[in-house]
């Protein structure tokens, strides 16, 4: 896989059928490696290695509904009241981060009222404090480690 730009993290990895896996720690399962759950795993460490979230706060990959139809977010850290704290949208390495990446998860922020925002494709990563009042958000050089 490719070189992403994180911190190098140890990984558990096995194959059958000819897929690689990678074990998330957070869904406590294999997942089939693709270039986009690559960026995922890295982003997962990071979080709890270098912004030292609890893993118990960590959520990945669940489903959530806007605007009546069924989409899935990628990672959202929690705060200890049940709050959302931050969301993630991770992307392979070869999606480019535009405008619609932007507009993609601002939208699942429109339902998850999460302070924080960050977007990776594991090259780039691009963090963003709401501000609920005026309806926009603030790009930030990075997201706050836990407190």
């Amino acid at each position: 896989m490719q070189a992403l730009n994180f911190p190098e993290y140890s990984f558990r990895f096995k194959s059958s059928e000819n897929k690689a896996s990678i074990f998330d720690p957070i869904r406590k399962k294999f997942v089939v490696l693709q270039p986009e759950e690559w960026v995922r795993q890295h982003c997962i460490q990071y979080l709890m290695e270098v912004k030292k979230f609890p893993k118990l706060l960590i959520n990945v990959e669940k489903e959530l509904i806007i605007n009546s139809l069924k989409k899935r977010y990628d990672i959202v850290v929690f705060n200890t009241d049940g709050s959302i704290h931050l969301i993630v949208e991770c992307k392979a390495p070869k999606i480019t981060i535009n405008q619609n990446t932007f507009d993609q998860i601002a939208r699942y922020n429109l339902e998850l009222n999460a302070s924080y925002l960050m977007v990776t494709n594991g090259l780039n990563h691009y963090y963003c404090q709401m501000d609920f009042k005026n309806e926009c958000y603030q790009f930030l050089e990075n997201i706050p480690n836990y407190h």
